[in-house]
């Protein structure tokens, strides 16, 4: 079992940043890959970006240049770092993690950006 704890979340005007972080406790040694996702309302979720446990990153298209995936295996720690925020990027941000075949979220952290 995997527990994930996402983090960071808040309200920022347009143009700002924020930094989420997902923090993983239980059996996390063997976490394969991580990743963000987020659901707007009235939307379906949708994959932001990936990282493998080797560092290797996978980003949705609108997200590349803006937003940066990383992760601490130290730590059992994921991070996000969004920048250059507008108000389409309002929404629930879910981070996820591939163990053993099977996939765990968090319960997701809210972002809302002003205009």
């Amino acid at each position: 079992q995997v527990q994930l704890v996402e983090s960071g979340g808040g309200l920022v005007q347009a143009g700002g940043s924020l930094r989420l972080s997902c923090a993983a406790s239980g059996d996390t040694m063997f976490i394969s890959a991580m990743g963000w996702y987020r659901q707007a309302p009235g939307k379906e979720r949708e994959l932001v970006a990936t990282i493998t446990s080797g560092g290797s990153r996978n980003y949705a298209d609108s997200m590349k240049g803006r937003f940066t995936i990383s992760r601490d295996n130290a730590k059992n720690t994921l991070y996000l770092q969004l920048n250059s925020l507008n108000p389409e990027d309002t929404a629930v941000y879910y981070c996820n993690a591939k163990h053993t075949g099977r996939v765990y979220w968090g319960q997701g952290t809210q972002v809302t950006v002003s205009s």
